[in-house]
């Protein structure tokens, strides 16, 4: 009889011990789901650009251009700089405009307006439309590119391959500065100052603005570096260098440049030089050589003659044509500048006075 109650008072407690360590556990877990509710992070982007975006969206366009029989030409961006009483200003590339007979802008709104041409310069490679100030939906703020760094971050907004991706943000770093590089105009090459970034640019971008990451304009985006062999590498027009034009360019005036009244070749060009029975001693490898030189131009008057190869404009060391062509620009109309060129393995120096160019 003892055994049995011994027993059954063992099952009693093994019942007791169990619902007690049930409890416990449930306990446990529950306090543990408490405490994983309370320990779960909040993820907060602290690198965005969305403020410096915010800055500018607003200012960018679309440009689409046709022919006078209404045949679109192509596409491009833009971004409004200024305003005025009338009009807003719109800076874009030359070469995203040139030969439009029309110029549509869409607003970042979708709104769709008519622009109108106010001037560009093939060499500089700048442009500037007008659109009614009421249709303005912002002006961009511009910076300086100067005071910028190496790894900087900037960005650009555009309409990359046209209006299916317009408003399109690409994000790099300043990958360069103060960089030449050659392009083809009309009269032949020219050599131009940009500044370099890794920010994807593709067709479409062009006439864009390349901003900091304080919302203000440092470039133009214009060009990019195509090789199959090549990544990343994109290319803007310094701010600076373009508003050196924009003014005469909102009045419709043409861009003169100086000329010398010479027609040029580059040294390692053996068939334009042999076309013009000129021949050059194989120690001469960089400067310009002038094939044909103008009656009664400033050139001609200064002594400079076919055949002569300059390789100095004051102190700047030409490399070719393209490099002639940047150093001659920096000066006006009016100004002397000093030549320094070779005759016949001699090298003599003559003092030559711009005249005017009117492309």
């Amino acid at each position: 009889m003892r055994n049995k109650i011994g027993y059954i008072i063992a099952i009693i407690m093994s019942f007791f011990v169990g619902s007690i360590a049930t409890l416990y556990v449930n306990q446990s877990l529950k306090e543990d789901v408490v405490q994983t509710e309370k320990t779960s992070v909040e993820i907060t982007e602290t690198n965005t650009i969305k403020p410096a975006i915010d800055k500018i969206y607003d200012a960018v366009v679309l440009i689409e251009t046709y022919d006078r029989n209404n045949r679109a030409l192509g596409s491009g961006t833009g971004f409004v700089y200024k305003t005025d009483k009338k009009v807003g200003y719109i800076l874009t590339n030359h070469h995203v405009v040139e030969g439009a007979s029309k110029i549509n802008i869409t607003l970042s709104s979708g709104e769709e307006v008519e622009a109108e041409y106010l001037g560009s310069d093939e060499y500089s490679d700048v442009a500037v439309i007008s659109i009614p100030k009421e249709k303005v939906l912002m002006v961009a703020k511009l910076g300086d590119s100067s005071k910028t760094e190496l790894g900087d971050t900037v960005f650009t907004v555009g309409s990359p391959l046209g209006s299916k991706y317009m408003g399109s943000v690409t994000r790099g770093i300043l990958s360069g500065k103060d960089r030449q590089i050659a392009v083809d105009v009309s009269s032949g090459s020219l050599l131009i100052d940009v500044i370099q970034t890794d920010a994807a640019i593709n067709p479409g971008n062009s006439g864009g603005p390349l901003v900091n990451i304080n919302g203000e304009v440092i470039g133009i985006t214009s060009l990019k570096l195509v090789e199959d062999e090549v990544e990343g590498m994109g290319f803007a027009l310094p701010i600076e260098y373009v508003l050196a034009y924009t003014e005469r360019l909102e009045n419709k005036e043409e861009i003169v440049r100086p000329v010398l009244g010479v027609q040029l070749a580059d040294v390692a060009n053996a068939y334009i030089l042999r076309s013009y029975r000129i021949y050059l001693d194989s120690n001469i490898k960089s400067g310009v050589v002038l094939v044909k030189v103008e009656n009664d131009s400033n050139a001609s008057t200064a002594g400079l003659e076919a055949g002569d190869v300059i390789v100095k404009i004051n102190e700047d060391t030409i490399e070719d044509t393209a490099s002639f062509r940047y150093n001659l620009y920096k000066y006006s109309i009016g100004d002397t500048i000093t030549i320094t060129y070779i005759r016949e393995n001699k090298e003599y120096r003559a003092d030559v006075k711009l005249t005017e160019y009117v492309k």
